[in-house]
C-alpha cells in the first residue's frame, strides 16, 4: 500500500497520485461531492486521489479504454504521500481514493479520526526486500543495516516478510503490528524506520531496505526480478482498493468505477504491464 502532487484529468481533460507533498485539489468543496457519481447528461463524474505507480496507471487503462463506454468522466489526482490523499477524501476535495491497503486504512482512521471505508479490491503490490550490494538475504549479517516504512502498518509488514526469511526472529504472535521493540533476535542488524516514499532512496545509504511495491516500480525496481527477499500473493491481506467516505459506497459513478476495476480488461492490462510485481485481487474487501 501502505503513503506528497500532480494533477491528471482523466476522459474529458487528460493526463495524470503516488504516495510527493503537494496535492491539488478539485474546484469542488465538501457540499459538491454529495453529488459525485450522479451524472451531467448520461456521464457520470468522479475525482480519484492515486499513487502514480501502478494505481493512476491502471487508471489511466481505465480512462483510455474503458470509460468512456460505461458513460464515466474520470479526473485523477496524483499524490505521493500515504496522507493526503485520505484527507482529500474526507474533506471532500475528491471523491474516491486507490493508493492503500486495509490494514493502513484502519490505523489511519484510528489516528485520525476519519471514516474512509473500501470499495473493492483491485491489486495486490507484494513487499520486497531490495539491496545494492547484496544478492541474497544470507548476505545481511552482524553489523547490517536495513531501513524500513515508518508507518505502523508497512512497519509490521516489513518485519513479517524480514522473519519469514530468517533475517530476524519475532514475538510469537505478533502478527502484522508487529513493531521494532519485537524483535527477538536481531542478528545484529541495525534497523532505521524512514517514511516509505523515501525508501527506494536510502538503498544508497543501508546495506538493504523494505521498499512498496508501487515505490519500487517508480524507481524502475522490479519487485519479480529485484527483490532478495518478496512477498508471497497467494492469502496476502494487503490487497489495494478503492476506498471512499463512508456514505458513498454506493454512489452511482462510484459503483461504475469499481466494475470496470474488476474487468477483465483491467486483469489483463496488470498481469501484461507489471508481470510478477503487482496481482490482481479483484472482489470485495475482506472476503
Amino acid at each position: 500500500m501502505r503513503t506528497h502532487l500532480r494533477t491528471a484529468a482523466v476522459v474529458a481533460s487528460a493526463a495524470a497520485l503516488t504516495l510527493g507533498l503537494a496535492a491539488c485539489g478539485t474546484d469542488s468543496d465538501p457540499s459538491s461531492n454529495d453529488d459525485a457519481g450522479s451524472s451531467a447528461g448520461d456521464t457520470q463524474k468522479i475525482t480519484v486521489a492515486a499513487s502514480p505507480n501502478p494505481h493512476a496507471q491502471i487508471l489511466d487503462f481505465v480512462r483510455d479504454n474503458l470509460a468512456e463506454d460505461a458513460g464515466l468522466d474520470l479526473t485523477v489526482q496524483e499524490f505521493s504521500d500515504y496522507v493526503l490523499p485520505n484527507t482529500a477524501v474526507d474533506s471532500g476535495e475528491v471523491d474516491a481514493n486507490y493508493f492503500q491497503h486495509q490494514p493502513y486504512l484502519d490505523d489511519f482512521n484510528a489516528n485520525h479520526g476519519t471514516d474512509i471505508v473500501p470499495v473493492v479490491n483491485v491489486h495486490l503490490e507484494p513487499l520486497g526486500l531490495y539491496s545494492k550490494s547484496l544478492d541474497s538475504v544470507e548476505g545481511l549479517t552482524e553489523g547490517s543495516t536495513i531501513a524500513i516504512p515508518d508507518d505502523a502498518s508497512n512497519g509490521g509488514r516489513a518485519l513479517q516478510l524480514l522473519a519469514q526469511n530468517g533475517v530476524i526472529e519475532l514475538k510469537d504472535g505478533v502478527g502484522a503490528n508487529a513493531v521494532l521493540g519485537d524483535i527477538t533476535d536481531d542478528k545484529g542488524i541495525t534497523f532505521t524506520e524512514l517514511e516509505a516514499a523515501s525508501l527506494p532512496r536510502a538503498l544508497d545509504d543501508f546495506d538493504a531496505a523494505v521498499v512498496n511495491g508501487n515505490y519500487a516500480l517508480e524507481v524502475d525496481l522490479s519487485p519479480a526480478d529485484d527483490a532478495i527477499a518478496l512477498e508471497e500473493a497467494e492469502g496476502n491481506p494487503y490487497a489495494n482498493f478503492l476506498a471512499v467516505k463512508a456514505g458513498h459506497e454506493n454512489d452511482p459513478a462510484v459503483q461504475t468505477l469499481a466494475e470496470l476495476l474488476n474487468s477483465d480488461e483491467v486483469a489483463q492490462f496488470i498481469e501484461d504491464t507489471y508481470p510478477g510485481s503487482v496481482v490482481p485481487a479483484f472482489g470485495t474487501p475482506g472476503a
